[in-house]
Protein backbone atom coordinates (compact mmCIF):
# COMPACT_ATOMS: atom_id res chain seq x y z
CA UNK A 1 0.00 0.00 0.00
CA UNK A 2 1.30 3.42 -0.75
CA UNK A 3 0.02 6.03 1.68
CA UNK A 4 2.90 8.97 0.60
CA UNK A 5 1.91 12.37 1.53
CA UNK A 6 2.81 15.10 -0.52
CA UNK A 7 2.99 17.50 3.13
CA UNK A 8 5.99 18.33 4.76
CA UNK A 9 6.83 15.71 7.12
CA UNK A 10 8.66 17.69 9.94
CA UNK A 11 8.10 17.07 13.48
CA UNK A 12 4.38 18.96 13.78
CA UNK A 13 4.28 17.74 17.94
CA UNK A 14 7.56 19.53 18.84
CA UNK A 15 6.36 22.26 16.60
CA UNK A 16 2.88 22.32 18.24
CA UNK A 17 4.45 22.91 21.51
CA UNK A 18 6.90 25.41 20.76
CA UNK A 19 4.46 27.18 19.77
CA UNK A 20 2.17 27.10 22.14
CA UNK A 21 4.54 27.96 24.73
CA UNK A 22 4.69 31.41 22.93
CA UNK A 23 1.05 31.40 23.42
CA UNK A 24 1.09 30.57 27.32
CA UNK A 25 -1.71 27.68 26.46
CA UNK A 26 -2.33 23.97 26.45
CA UNK A 27 -2.46 22.34 23.46
CA UNK A 28 -6.08 21.63 22.90
CA UNK A 29 -6.22 18.18 21.67
CA UNK A 30 -9.77 16.02 21.07
CA UNK A 31 -9.82 11.89 20.41
CA UNK A 32 -12.36 10.79 18.18
CA UNK A 33 -12.76 7.17 16.74
CA UNK A 34 -11.40 6.41 12.82
CA UNK A 35 -14.73 5.51 10.64
CA UNK A 36 -17.32 6.95 13.05
CA UNK A 37 -20.37 7.83 13.19
CA UNK A 38 -20.28 6.93 9.84
CA UNK A 39 -17.87 4.80 8.02
CA UNK A 40 -16.91 8.27 6.12
CA UNK A 41 -17.47 10.56 8.65
CA UNK A 42 -13.50 11.09 10.00
CA UNK A 43 -12.41 13.49 6.92
CA UNK A 44 -15.11 16.09 7.62
CA UNK A 45 -14.94 15.97 11.42
CA UNK A 46 -10.90 16.09 11.47
CA UNK A 47 -11.65 18.89 9.00
CA UNK A 48 -14.08 21.14 11.57
CA UNK A 49 -11.64 20.12 14.17
CA UNK A 50 -8.58 21.72 12.97
CA UNK A 51 -10.84 24.77 11.64
CA UNK A 52 -12.57 25.44 15.03
CA UNK A 53 -8.97 25.79 16.84
CA UNK A 54 -8.12 22.70 18.17
CA UNK A 55 -4.45 21.74 17.83
CA UNK A 56 -3.76 18.43 17.24
CA UNK A 57 -6.30 15.56 16.50
CA UNK A 58 -6.40 11.86 18.17
CA UNK A 59 -7.74 9.44 15.84
CA UNK A 60 -8.86 6.19 17.69
CA UNK A 61 -7.75 2.66 15.94
CA UNK A 62 -10.72 0.91 17.19
CA UNK A 63 -10.46 -2.79 18.77
CA UNK A 64 -12.76 -4.88 20.17
CA UNK A 65 -11.96 -5.00 23.56
CA UNK A 66 -10.83 -1.46 24.87
CA UNK A 67 -10.58 -1.85 28.45
CA UNK A 68 -9.08 1.10 29.28
CA UNK A 69 -11.90 2.79 27.62
CA UNK A 70 -15.92 3.88 29.54
CA UNK A 71 -18.93 2.89 27.90
CA UNK A 72 -19.07 5.70 25.54
CA UNK A 73 -16.15 4.87 23.46
CA UNK A 74 -16.27 1.07 23.88
CA UNK A 75 -19.97 1.47 22.11
CA UNK A 76 -18.10 4.34 19.77
CA UNK A 77 -15.28 1.48 18.51
CA UNK A 78 -18.22 -1.22 18.17
CA UNK A 79 -19.93 0.78 15.94
CA UNK A 80 -16.98 1.84 13.73
CA UNK A 81 -15.89 -1.94 13.22
CA UNK A 82 -19.01 -3.18 12.58
CA UNK A 83 -18.94 -0.34 9.70
CA UNK A 84 -15.38 -1.85 8.22
CA UNK A 85 -12.80 0.39 10.05
CA UNK A 86 -9.90 -1.73 10.80
CA UNK A 87 -6.05 -0.84 10.62
CA UNK A 88 -5.53 -0.63 7.16
CA UNK A 89 -8.72 2.01 7.04
CA UNK A 90 -7.80 4.08 9.61
CA UNK A 91 -4.28 4.43 7.86
CA UNK A 92 -6.07 5.52 4.70
CA UNK A 93 -7.96 7.96 6.00
CA UNK A 94 -4.75 9.21 7.38
CA UNK A 95 -3.38 9.68 3.72
CA UNK A 96 -6.60 10.94 2.72
CA UNK A 97 -6.48 13.91 5.70
CA UNK A 98 -3.13 15.11 4.49
CA UNK A 99 -3.89 15.14 0.80
CA UNK A 100 -6.85 17.35 2.10
CA UNK A 101 -4.87 19.70 4.04
CA UNK A 102 -4.69 18.81 7.29
CA UNK A 103 -1.88 20.65 8.69
CA UNK A 104 -1.93 20.05 12.54
CA UNK A 105 -0.47 16.75 14.04
CA UNK A 106 -2.39 13.29 13.74
CA UNK A 107 -1.88 10.94 17.13
CA UNK A 108 -3.01 7.55 16.67
CA UNK A 109 -4.62 6.37 19.77
CA UNK A 110 -5.25 2.28 19.71
CA UNK A 111 -4.21 -1.19 21.20
CA UNK A 112 -1.37 -3.35 20.34
CA UNK A 113 -3.36 -6.08 19.40
CA UNK A 114 -4.66 -4.17 15.97
CA UNK A 115 -0.85 -3.10 14.79
CA UNK A 116 0.82 -6.26 15.71
CA UNK A 117 -1.15 -8.54 13.67
CA UNK A 118 -0.87 -5.57 10.92
CA UNK A 119 2.93 -6.32 11.73
CA UNK A 120 4.32 -3.55 13.70
CA UNK A 121 7.77 -2.35 11.54
CA UNK A 122 4.93 -2.77 8.45
CA UNK A 123 2.32 -0.39 10.50
CA UNK A 124 5.02 2.73 11.59
CA UNK A 125 6.17 2.31 7.97
CA UNK A 126 3.00 3.20 6.41
CA UNK A 127 1.92 5.26 9.25
CA UNK A 128 4.81 7.65 8.31
CA UNK A 129 3.92 7.26 5.11
CA UNK A 130 0.30 8.61 5.44
CA UNK A 131 1.19 11.29 7.71
CA UNK A 132 1.01 10.00 10.88
CA UNK A 133 2.48 11.97 13.74
CA UNK A 134 2.45 9.49 16.66
CA UNK A 135 1.43 6.60 18.46
CA UNK A 136 0.11 5.89 21.77
CA UNK A 137 -0.34 1.78 22.61
CA UNK A 138 -2.80 2.07 25.45
CA UNK A 139 -2.14 -1.49 26.65
CA UNK A 140 1.97 -1.85 25.55
CA UNK A 141 4.52 -0.97 28.20
CA UNK A 142 7.45 0.79 27.39
CA UNK A 143 10.54 -2.11 26.58
CA UNK A 144 7.59 -4.93 25.71
CA UNK A 145 7.55 -4.38 22.04
CA UNK A 146 11.38 -4.17 20.60
CA UNK A 147 10.29 -4.27 16.70
CA UNK A 148 7.77 -1.55 17.15
CA UNK A 149 10.24 0.58 19.16
CA UNK A 150 12.90 0.80 17.07
CA UNK A 151 10.79 1.34 14.09
CA UNK A 152 9.10 4.20 15.62
CA UNK A 153 12.51 5.46 16.76
CA UNK A 154 13.98 4.94 13.05
CA UNK A 155 11.74 6.26 11.11
CA UNK A 156 10.79 9.34 14.02
CA UNK A 157 7.34 8.63 14.22
CA UNK A 158 6.59 9.15 18.27
CA UNK A 159 5.53 6.65 20.66
CA UNK A 160 3.40 8.26 23.44
CA UNK A 161 3.55 6.12 26.65
CA UNK A 162 1.05 6.66 29.53
CA UNK A 163 1.54 6.79 33.37
CA UNK A 164 -1.08 7.15 35.76
CA UNK A 165 -1.21 8.51 39.79
CA UNK A 166 0.11 4.53 40.55
CA UNK A 167 3.10 5.24 38.75
CA UNK A 168 6.26 5.00 41.32
CA UNK A 169 9.47 6.75 40.61
CA UNK A 170 10.70 3.08 39.16
CA UNK A 171 8.54 3.30 36.48
CA UNK A 172 8.75 7.25 35.96
CA UNK A 173 12.14 6.49 35.42
CA UNK A 174 11.35 3.64 33.02
CA UNK A 175 9.13 5.56 30.80
CA UNK A 176 11.77 8.67 30.62
CA UNK A 177 13.80 6.15 29.18
CA UNK A 178 11.24 5.10 26.25
CA UNK A 179 8.96 8.11 25.98
CA UNK A 180 9.46 10.36 22.90
CA UNK A 181 6.92 13.64 21.54
CA UNK A 182 5.01 13.94 24.92
CA UNK A 183 3.83 12.05 28.12
CA UNK A 184 0.55 11.08 28.45
CA UNK A 185 -0.79 11.80 32.24
CA UNK A 186 -3.97 9.72 32.56
CA UNK A 187 -5.64 11.91 35.67
CA UNK A 188 -7.17 9.40 37.68
CA UNK A 189 -7.47 5.60 38.15
CA UNK A 190 -10.11 4.12 35.79
CA UNK A 191 -11.56 4.42 32.43
CA UNK A 192 -12.18 6.67 30.31
CA UNK A 193 -15.37 8.79 30.76
CA UNK A 194 -15.99 12.69 31.84
CA UNK A 195 -16.11 13.62 35.18
CA UNK A 196 -17.32 17.25 36.52
CA UNK A 197 -13.97 17.44 38.67
CA UNK A 198 -10.54 16.64 38.13
CA UNK A 199 -9.09 14.84 40.79
CA UNK A 200 -7.39 16.88 44.02
CA UNK A 201 -4.43 15.18 44.02
CA UNK A 202 -3.61 16.00 39.96
CA UNK A 203 -1.20 18.52 41.09
CA UNK A 204 1.17 16.56 43.15
CA UNK A 205 1.03 13.89 40.50
CA UNK A 206 2.18 16.24 37.93
CA UNK A 207 4.66 17.72 39.97
CA UNK A 208 6.36 14.09 40.29
CA UNK A 209 6.01 12.86 36.97
CA UNK A 210 8.34 16.37 35.59
CA UNK A 211 10.42 15.59 38.24
CA UNK A 212 11.73 12.35 36.20
CA UNK A 213 10.39 13.00 32.52
CA UNK A 214 11.59 16.03 30.18
CA UNK A 215 9.13 16.11 28.12
CA UNK A 216 5.68 18.08 27.29
CA UNK A 217 3.11 16.83 29.56
CA UNK A 218 -0.68 15.83 28.50
CA UNK A 219 -3.23 15.33 30.89
CA UNK A 220 -6.28 12.82 29.87
CA UNK A 221 -9.40 10.92 31.10
CA UNK A 222 -12.40 12.71 32.73
CA UNK A 223 -11.57 16.40 30.79
CA UNK A 224 -15.49 17.49 29.84
CA UNK A 225 -15.08 21.55 30.45
CA UNK A 226 -13.68 24.58 29.68
CA UNK A 227 -12.68 24.66 33.82
CA UNK A 228 -10.47 21.45 33.42
CA UNK A 229 -8.82 22.84 30.57
CA UNK A 230 -7.94 25.71 32.54
CA UNK A 231 -6.93 23.90 35.61
CA UNK A 232 -4.43 21.84 33.08
CA UNK A 233 -3.23 24.63 31.85
CA UNK A 234 -1.98 25.53 35.30
CA UNK A 235 0.27 22.01 35.45
CA UNK A 236 1.08 20.84 31.69
CA UNK A 237 1.59 21.29 28.54
CA UNK A 238 -2.17 19.40 26.71
CA UNK A 239 -5.19 18.61 27.50
CA UNK A 240 -6.80 15.64 25.99
CA UNK A 241 -10.69 14.97 25.60
CA UNK A 242 -12.23 12.16 25.02
CA UNK A 243 -15.47 10.82 25.95
CA UNK A 244 -16.84 14.60 26.50
CA UNK A 245 -16.24 14.93 22.77
CA UNK A 246 -17.48 11.96 21.51
CA UNK A 247 -20.57 12.72 23.62
CA UNK A 248 -20.79 15.61 21.66
CA UNK A 249 -20.28 13.96 18.13
CA UNK A 250 -23.13 11.50 19.33
CA UNK A 251 -25.82 13.71 20.16
CA UNK A 252 -25.82 15.89 17.24
CA UNK A 253 -27.27 15.44 14.33
CA UNK A 254 -25.82 14.96 11.25
CA UNK A 255 -26.75 18.58 9.90
CA UNK A 256 -26.10 20.09 13.08
CA UNK A 257 -22.81 18.05 13.74
CA UNK A 258 -19.97 20.65 12.47
CA UNK A 259 -21.97 23.34 14.45
CA UNK A 260 -22.20 21.75 17.29
CA UNK A 261 -18.42 20.26 17.45
CA UNK A 262 -17.14 24.24 16.37
CA UNK A 263 -18.93 25.43 19.50
CA UNK A 264 -17.21 22.58 21.84
CA UNK A 265 -13.68 23.20 20.76
CA UNK A 266 -14.09 27.09 21.20
CA UNK A 267 -15.88 26.50 24.14
CA UNK A 268 -12.61 24.42 25.81
CA UNK A 269 -10.44 26.98 24.34
CA UNK A 270 -12.99 30.03 26.00
CA UNK A 271 -13.52 31.45 22.57
CA UNK A 272 -17.15 32.64 21.05
CA UNK A 273 -18.47 29.52 19.12
CA UNK A 274 -19.58 31.06 16.14
CA UNK A 275 -18.22 29.71 12.82
CA UNK A 276 -17.09 31.82 10.18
Amino acid sequence: MNFSSDLNTSDRISEMFRKLKNESRPALIPFVPAGWPEFDATIDIVKTVEKAGADAIELGLPFSDPLADGVTNQNAYYEAIQQGTNTSTVLETVSLLRKEGIEFPIIVMGYFNPIFTYGSARWVKDAKEAGVDALIVVDLPPGESNELESAAKNSGLHLIYLVAPTSNPERLRHVANYASGFLYCVSLTGTTGARSELSSELPDFIHRVSEYVDLPLAIGFGISERKHVEEVGKLADAAIIGSAFVRTISEASLEERSIEIVKFIRQMKGEDSDFS
